[in-house]
């Protein structure tokens, strides 16, 4: 294969491999571009007298690394890598993705140099919606988040297989509007014509995503942060209801909208909406608002309300020990 290559192609090439492997010997690089060592050396020197920092270091755990210097070296990234570093930056950033802040220009500058098959999804990823992350965020897959997102700006349907919390992946088929990061996680809205219902879906849940045939238009209007995070609680598999009691506006402020949507009942009450695939989690979240509250609805939450509580009064008890 490096026979075929010219000078400056091998070069660009052992540049490569030494970011890709800090430390790679001289016999390695010469391994790799089937060439002898000193023809390696010779493209090594190539790199350094166009001024990229090319260290070695002699001995058993030596070998040739980048190094800090005057100028930048030139950073070759795989698809993979790149889609990995956009989500990551997304994850964090609220500004706009075409203004001229160093992070959006640098994304640009990303999308530039890439192959057209690697740069069309890691373009539409630049405009996910991102808001208010967290730091606990579940990583989805780089592709099918890219696929998601790809999908979305070209109006084209999907076919994915997704995984809910304790039941087997699931088919179903969408109309992608829009993938959000909100609270540190990464979400599809979309319309479900399995469900035919607007769904939520969180992408470190997704397990494939395939185009299909057909088109589709967006809802007029369309607010994606808003319908995330109206939708959290949505459509999952055990529909909650539960009476806290202190007014609406105290409850707003502690209880987070992912459980539920809030409802007044009277000057000192209120009843909280919502659904979810893990009754587990719920519960825990309930507790943490720190509020009186009743379980009305779902025997699966009140059950894991009851286990939460038992395991806290166990947690309280004394050890008791006995004398010899």
């Amino acid at each position: 294969m490096s026979h075929e290559l010219s000078p400056t192609a091998r070069a660009l090439l052992v540049l490569e491999l030494i970011q890709n492997k800090p430390g790679i010997t001289g016999g390695e690089l010469a391994s790799r571009l089937r060439v002898s060592d000193r023809a390696a050396r010779r493209y090594v020197g190539i790199l350094r007298e166009a001024g990229m920092p090319i260290e070695s270091v002699s001995g058993p755990y030596g070998g040739y690394r980048i190094g800090r210097g005057p100028r930048l070296a030139p950073l070759i990234l795989t698809a993979p890598e790149a889609l990995g570093l956009v989500m990551a930056v997304l994850q964090g950033w609220h500004g706009a993705v075409d203004g001229n802040h160093p992070v959006a220009t640098g994304l640009g500058k990303i999308v530039q140099v890439l192959p057209a098959s690697s740069a069309a999804p890691i373009e539409a990823m630049r405009h996910v919606s991102a808001h208010n992350p967290g730091d606990a965020a579940a990583s989805p897959d780089p592709e099918l988040t890219a696929a998601a997102a790809k999908a979305c700006e070209s109006g084209r349907r999907l076919r994915v297989r997704y995984r809910a919390h304790s039941v087997q992946d699931r088919e179903m088929v969408v109309d992608p509007w829009a993938v959000v990061v909100r609270h540190g996680r990464w979400y599809l809205l979309c319309w479900s014509h399995t469900s035919n219902a607007r769904r939520v879906l969180r992408l470190d849940r997704l397990t494939q995503a395939e185009t299909m045939e057909g088109s589709y238009a967006l809802p007029a209007d369309l607010d994606p942060v808003r319908e995330v995070e109206e939708h959290l609680a949505d459509g999952w598999t055990y529909e909650v209801e539960v009476r806290i009691d202190t007014s609406l506006e105290v409850a707003a402020r502690s209880v987070p909208r992912k459980l539920g949507r809030l409802q007044p009942t009277d000057d000192h009450s209120c009843l909280l909406r919502g659904s979810t695939d893990d009754p587990q989690w719920y519960a825990t979240q309930l507790a943490a608002t720190q509020m009186p509250f009743t379980v009305t609805q779902s025997a699966e939450v009140r059950a894991e309300v009851r286990a939460l509580a038992d395991r806290l009064i166990q947690a309280t008890e004394e050890v008791k020990t006995t004398k010899a």
